[in-house]
């Protein structure tokens, strides 16, 4: 009998691996250096020295967003309306210490984007929506334009509520758009590409809980320095429980190995179990219940897409 393996994901989510052929792991065209923390040869899963501890404070950043409407902008010096969006967007942060985690803010925006000049401020009976710009009317330009928005939402609370200097900024996704915040990691749920070449591959899958990759340094259409760490997880499926993190590429090596090995201690009493989260064990408690009161915080989509469409109307 041919035996098989569940991937622990609910179906509902793409595969935390979600590469379809993994024979072809390590086909990337990204500029690799895999030598920053050790060398190529001498790759092996690390675990944190044991003069290494947790940071007292870990804040942990996500944004939420929601296309509340379609909506075309009347430009006066087009010959068509532009297209554009409306949209409902929210970052928080929670702040994880000793004493158990506690939620520091939480902002809602609105906004209305298109790539024409003339794009309104819209007010309607339950929300304002600020007008924002794209460089295109494509959706693929306006749902960037949207992205950075929440981007920097999530940098402007982050910078607003580090209380100190010795605390870690986790934040839910690449760290693109955040990498000249101090001590900040982004944090990588998902692996739609494999990097590393075979050989370094072959370290991942040898991780345990709580171990890590040495750290390298990689270069797509950006750089930084990037390593894997492993959850706490019980399936035997391809990487699971493992997540990639992120921090600048402007830090010097003893910087970023010991954020690292920091990382690595700090993430492994935060991993979410099964029975609570489908995306568990990557999708962090602290992420999956900041994640939830962002979206209740958004309010409700088809109340505002009413409200969109009587304020169209005049």
């Amino acid at each position: 009998m041919t035996g098989f393996t569940v991937d622990p994901w609910d179906p509902g989510y793409a595969a935390a691996l979600a590469v379809e052929n993994l024979s072809e792991m390590g086909s990337t065209s990204a500029e690799l250096i895999l030598d920053v923390e050790r060398p190529v040869a001498d790759w092996k899963p690390v675990t944190p020295g044991a003069g290494f501890t947790a940071p007292d404070t870990l804040l942990v950043a996500d944004g939420v967003r929601r296309i509340d409407a379609r909506v075309w902008v009347h430009d006066p010096d087009a010959p068509m309306p532009v297209p554009g969006i409306a949209a409902s967007y929210a970052a928080g942060i929670v702040r994880c210490g000793p004493g158990g985690a506690d939620l520091a803010a939480i902002q809602v925006n609105r906004t209305l984007i298109s790539a024409s000049p003339h794009t309104p401020e819209v007010r309607t009976t339950h929300a304002t929506y600020q007008p924002g710009s794209a460089a295109d009317a494509s959706f693929e330009e306006l749902s960037l334009a949207l992205q950075r928005q929440v981007t920097q939402l999530e940098v402007d609370l982050a910078v607003r509520h580090r209380s100190h200097g010795d605390d870690l900024l986790l934040v839910d996704g690449p760290l693109r758009g955040r990498t000249h915040l101090p001590r900040t990691v982004g944090y990588i749920k998902t692996h739609h590409t494999a990097y590393l070449p075979p050989a370094q591959s072959a370290v991942v899958g040898a991780l345990t809980a709580g171990q890590r990759t040495p750290v390298f340094l990689m270069g797509t259409s950006w750089r930084r320095h990037a390593w894997y760490v492993r959850l706490p997880v019980q399936s035997r499926a391809p990487w699971a429980g493992v997540a990639r993190c992120e921090a600048s590429a402007d830090l010097d090596p003893a910087q970023v190995v010991n954020l690292a090995d920091e990382v690595a201690l700090a993430l492994p009493p935060l991993a979410g179990v099964d029975y609570k989260d489908p995306r568990a064990p990557q999708n962090l408690v602290p992420i999956g219940g900041l994640e939830k009161l962002l979206r209740h915080h958004l309010g409700d989509g088809r109340l505002l897409y009413r409200a969109l469409r009587t304020a169209a109307g005049g």
